[in-house]
């Protein structure tokens, strides 16, 4: 049976760790490399790195800050923010990424999904969705730090990442971003329903429980959570355990 996975979400700017509430008022929480050493040292299953500003100042992940990181940690890695071409994506593995995050440059080129999964397989390509719910009650997904709406619908572009070669979804809810009120159950039912690449749930978790209805209830293969790591006595390895006792297959 395959293990579900729990992993920390890491944002940056700079070489700041922050967290956001709905991707528009951010805290600023310290630096990535203790913050991951202290992820290392509680066994996460996975690691995940997105440079919020990188996008918007039209530049790559900093290669010095996940040396750093890799260096330090031996968790898988995912990075994310700014990657636009397959020569970035090169860099990052060489600079010891296991992954890469895709997002705004793939709503504007999707043949970047196709290139980075032709090159790298599709392990290595995990496209990121930021969606928001409209006033009719759709979603829609956003690009550049959830600040630009695309008119896309999360269902369809979810289904055309597939069909492109991605690897995995992570699917983020801005409106539940930093909430810890819960996952956004109908955002991620309507994605894993029509998709069979793994989903990665994110935006909302705010103790044990979130995590194993979405699990359950929306049939995710992952779950992702910043702010319950960050501002709780709840760890990684505790949610496992408390998944364990639902009869959640987890690594523990």
């Amino acid at each position: 049976m395959l293990k579900h996975r729990v992993l920390p979400l890491v944002l940056l700017t700079g070489y700041n760790v922050v967290k956001s509430i709905k991707f528009s008022t951010y805290r600023t929480l310290g630096n990535p490399i203790t913050i991951c050493r202290i992820y290392e040292s509680r066994g996460v299953d996975e690691l995940v790195l997105l440079d919020i500003r990188a996008t918007v100042e039209r530049r790559g992940p900093n290669l010095d800050i996940i040396r750093d990181i890799s260096g330090e940690c031996f968790m898988p890695l995912t990075i994310g923010g700014g990657i636009t071409d397959v020569e970035q994506v090169r860099k990052i593995l060489r600079a010891g990424a296991d992954k890469v995050a895709v997002n705004s440059a793939a709503v504007e080129n999707p043949q970047l999904i196709a290139d980075i999964a032709r090159e790298f397989g599709s392990q290595c390509c995990v496209v990121s969705i930021d969606a928001k719910k409209t006033e009719a009650g759709s979603y829609e997904v956003y690009t550049h730090g959830g600040k630009q709406p695309t008119g896309k619908s999360p269902v369809d572009w979810a289904r055309e990442a597939e069909a492109l070669g991605a690897g995995e979804i992570l699917l983020n809810s801005i409106d539940q971003d930093g909430a810890m009120q819960g996952y956004d159950m109908d955002l991620m039912k309507s994605v894993t329903s029509v998709v069979s690449v793994p989903v990665i749930a994110a935006g909302g978790a705010g103790e044990p429980k979130h995590f194993s209805s979405v699990l359950q209830e929306a049939k995710v293969s992952a779950v992702a959570a910043a702010s319950i790591f960050h501002f709780t006595s709840f760890t990684p390895k505790e949610v496992k355990y408390e998944l364990a006792s639902h009869g959640i297959a987890v690594r523990v």
